[in-house]
């Protein structure tokens, strides 16, 4: 199961708005067939699986992450090849959490005499399919908000402090790891506050292959994304800019003509309203969302619940009087609801992640 999960994983920014899946074929102790499932291939790792064993696959065990799919999609049922091919056992980690299917793919394995096994590794498959889980039984987005802080929770070092020597707050171990964050996800989404502040071009830049380029979503409710600013510059059709209604058409205009998608929508008090930005991301088949903003933005998404996950890269110096904090006190009060935390060290930083809701509903 281990090699499953690990051959599930090269799925990562190939396979959405699909789960991640790997499968091996085992037969006398011997691994005889594997695949892992690429969107654009279509086929699913099971049928890879088969088709690579052969005639090996009879009366040989499959190895699964997700449970076999049973319904007609853009290929076949997986559990009819699993049948027609004489496997006699299936090891599966988790059930499909799509509320409309779960089950009923063990379900017809075992019909047709098929030994099905279920839960092992189920945890770390769980986590490896998350995003999609989210999306595919809330309809929006799994949420992640990333921040890099010193030890008294500050995300910018005091103007008197700041230096181009000192202006990263973590190494560059963290923010490599943050290249892998942004891999691994659909979407990343900052406010107008970082993108003034910074000027960012929020890419993913660990040279692995995407089947969709990394979506940079910039909530901007005046409309003042400078058309200089590096992210529009280097806009390819990937740039998407949500704005209040009130927004004058004049302001559109120039950022259209550079390829930047600008997306009315509404507010909720002196925010973009998250529910319904995010409703417009899961219309998008956007199934992960990675923000990586300022105050306002953080404190925004932890206080209407709109964050799943909580990653935090903390640096162990002290900003002191005067540094930017990560979110407003109400918002950081809601740390204390984080289940599952865990923390290793990245280089000379803490690396803390944590959930603020399951996904899975507590299976």
């Amino acid at each position: 199961m281990d090699r499953t999960l690990a051959l599930a994983r090269r799925g990562e920014a190939l396979a959405s708005p699909n789960p991640m899946v790997g499968a091996i074929v085992v037969s006398d102790g011997q691994v005889v067939g594997e695949g892992f499932h690429i969107y654009d291939k279509l086929k699913h790792a099971e049928i890879i699986a088969l088709e690579s064993a052969g005639d090996r696959a009879r009366g040989a065990t499959l190895y699964v992450n997700l449970e076999p799919c049973v319904h007609q999609g853009r290929t076949g049922p997986c559990t009819n090849a699993i049948i027609a091919a004489g496997i006699h056992r299936v090891v599966a980690a988790i059930p499909d959490p799509n509320p409309k299917v779960s089950g009923q793919g063990f379900e017809k394995l075992r019909a047709a005499g098929i030994q099905v096994d279920v839960g092992l590794r189920e945890k770390e498959a769980m986590r490896l399919n998350e995003a999609f889980a989210r999306w595919i039984t809330a309809t929006r987005p799994f949420v992640t908000l990333k921040t890099a802080m010193t030890i008294d929770g500050a995300i910018a070092w005091p103007p008197a402090q700041s230096s181009p020597k000192r202006n990263w707050i973590t190494s560059p171990a963290s923010r490599k790891e943050v290249q892998r964050l942004r891999h691994a996800s659909d979407a990343v989404l900052t406010g107008i506050g970082t993108i003034l502040a910074d000027d960012p071009l929020l890419t993913d830049r660990t040279g692995l292959p995407r089947r969709r380029p990394l979506l940079r979503v910039v909530l901007d409710s005046l409309l003042r994304l400078p058309p200089d600013s590096k992210l529009a510059k280097s806009a390819r059709c990937d740039v998407l800019v949500f704005t209040s209604r009130s927004t004058l058409d004049y302001r559109i205009s120039p950022l259209r003509k550079m390829g930047i998608e600008v997306v009315r929508t509404r507010k909720k008090g002196d925010t973009l309203d998250w529910a319904t930005l995010l409703k417009k991301l899961a219309e998008r088949d956007i199934q992960s969302v990675l923000i990586e903003a300022g105050t306002r933005v953080n404190s925004s998404a932890i206080v209407v619940r709109a964050v799943d996950k909580l990653v935090a890269f903390i640096n162990k110096r002290k900003a002191g009087p005067g540094g930017r904090p990560w979110a407003t006190r109400k918002a950081a009060r809601r740390m204390k609801n984080l289940r599952d935390v865990q923390t290793r060290r990245i280089g000379p930083d803490e690396y803390c992640t944590g959930y603020f809701r399951d996904v899975y509903g507590n299976r």
